[in-house]
């Protein structure tokens, strides 16, 4: 969006500035590299990077005199710390010399040349390949990637600041009436009758969801996130996910739901086409929290994050001639993902059951992000919850007692339980689970019928020698199935299977189809 007030004036003039940064002999000779944005100017020399902010004044952001952009490096370096230690060093002034010339006064020493003419925060130069948009763009982004990242979002997320002063249903409204008066001045991009129907729903979701917005601020789901959550403030740093970047200059905006800051990085994978690697952050993030009745907000919360990126885009249009086409496709696509997040399909539960090493939990992860609203359905895997209900790491091998029948009996409790959560809140379940009793599968349909949702149960098959091939080769697994169980297994007494019977002896590919072809 255009500036209220950009235009230079004596304390806020930056030429000399840039001029100084950009030149290699600020630098011991090396070659400096400039990137732009509309609210700062990075400079690349050696391994540091120097973000410069910009003298402006927007709507949502004001640098427009040294004192208040003094005041946003310090709140920028100490926010990021929180996620990027290594990768935030410092804030520096630039100064004035008694000859005229600027310096950076690394030694923080110069005050006594004067006042500061401008600061900078000073960072660790990272190569441009490591950020999560670059990575995405060239197919390098996995699943474990994006269970790594969920682990990382879900612990910062943990240790952040509780705040009830912000966030639930009047913040988020707030932002919704404030996407639809912007992209009402962009007709051509945003049709009104569409436009129209959006303001209606995201209206019907707020009134619907206000009891459970407020309670989640009450109950500490409020708190200061990241604010600017999308794959171009994520890299690759030493090997680790690591978020940066995060937003320092209006707490409104980072004062939120944590399920809303997640939805930012959650709907930039959906609008990329990778909706698998959603699935899979969505998972690996509610493993971690264990948040699964927030999922009632997501399709909100996703609306409303493609509604932003889509008036942004629409403003960028404006201001880039060359660019314009490029951006105004993106506000379109904004915009289709913002009505569409706001009209899911049904929730629906699916149950993939099988003895040990037929392959369910590959299935399950492959059936599930075409299920249910986006990005997909939840996965609720035995293996995995028997690991947390224990209190231990999912690749930590348990003693035989975990596997006892009371046990067993207590997962399988378990199991119900998150998958009715899951349901209540509207989205899709896929459990993954031996089902080896009838009564455990029983349990299952009769939770969709008195869900009312649809129920859809696969029963996987596969020879003995394949099975115990399979769990002797996997590592680093949840599951702690041995061929010898494997073997045991054969003896059980399955009782009548009424699911849909698949061979998975053979391609995963193939499985995978014939699986899709039940589903539909």
């Amino acid at each position: 969006m255009p500036p209220i007030d950009a235009a230079p004036s004596t304390d806020r003039s930056q030429a000399g500035t840039l001029a100084f940064l950009g030149d290699p002999r600020s630098h011991g000779g090396r070659p400096v590299e400039r990137v732009d944005t509309h609210a700062a100017v990075v400079f690349l020399a050696g391994g540091r990077a120097y973000k410069l902010k910009r003298a402006v004044r927007y709507p949502y952001l004001d640098y427009s005199t040294v004192e208040k952009r003094e005041a946003a490096c310090r709140a920028e370096l100490t926010i990021n710390r929180r996620t990027a230690p290594t990768l935030y060093r410092d804030v520096l002034a630039i100064r004035r010399r008694p000859d005229g010339g600027l310096f950076l006064d690394e030694a923080g020493d110069g005050a006594r040349s004067g006042p500061a003419v401008d600061w900078v925060v000073a960072m660790r130069r990272f190569p441009a390949d490591a950020l999560f948009d670059r990575m995405a763009e060239r197919g390098a982004l996995t699943p474990a990637i994006m269970r790594a990242l969920a682990g990382r979002v879900a612990a910062f997320h943990a240790a952040a600041e509780v705040r009830r002063d912000g966030g639930g249903e009047a913040a988020l409204r707030a932002v919704v009436d404030g996407n639809i008066a912007e992209m009402a001045e962009s007709p051509a991009l945003f049709p009104t009758k569409r436009l129209g129907r959006l303001a209606a729903r995201s209206a019907a979701a707020l009134d619907r969801l206000k009891p459970l917005l407020e309670r989640r601020r009450r109950d500490g789901f409020v708190r200061r996130c990241h604010g600017d959550l999308h794959l171009r403030n994520i890299l690759l740093l030493d090997g680790v996910p690591t978020l940066f970047d995060a937003i320092e200059f209006d707490e409104t905006l980072a004062v939120t739901d944590l399920l809303y800051d997640l939805a930012f990085l959650l709907m930039d994978l959906e609008r990329r086409g990778l909706r698998p690697l959603g699935n899979a952050l969505l998972n690996g993030w509610l493993d971690e929290t264990g948040d699964r009745a927030g999922l009632a907000a997501l399709p909100l919360f996703l609306s409303v994050r493609a509604a932003v990126r889509a008036k942004i885009a629409a403003a960028a249009a404006a201001l880039s001639p060359g660019k314009a086409e490029e951006l105004a496709a993106e506000a379109r696509r904004g915009f289709d993902h913002a009505v569409a997040a706001l009209e899911p399909p049904p929730p629906r539960l699916v149950a993939v059951g099988g003895l040990s090493g037929t392959g369910k939990s590959l299935l399950a992860h492959a059936l599930a992000p075409a299920l249910g609203p986006a990005p997909g359905a939840v996965i609720l895997r035995s293996d995995a919850l028997r690991k947390r209900m224990r209190g231990v790491p999912e690749t930590e091998r348990l003693p035989p007692d975990a596997y006892d029948p009371a046990v067993t009996a207590r997962v399988y409790a378990a199991l119900l339980d998150g998958a009715r959560t899951v349901l209540e809140a509207g989205h899709a379940v896929v459990v993954d689970a031996v089902c080896a009793r009838p009564e455990e599968r029983a349990a299952l349909e009769s939770l969709a019928a008195a869900a009312s949702v649809r129920f859809d149960g696969i029963w996987l098959d596969a020879a003995l020698e394949l099975r115990a091939l399979r769990v002797t080769n996997r590592r680093n697994d949840a599951s702690d199935a041995t061929a010898e169980v494997a073997k045991r297994q054969e003896s059980y007494d399955l009782g009548d299977i009424r699911w849909a019977r698949l061979d998975s002896g053979r391609v995963a590919a193939d499985v995978l189809a014939d699986a899709r072809a039940t589903l539909a």
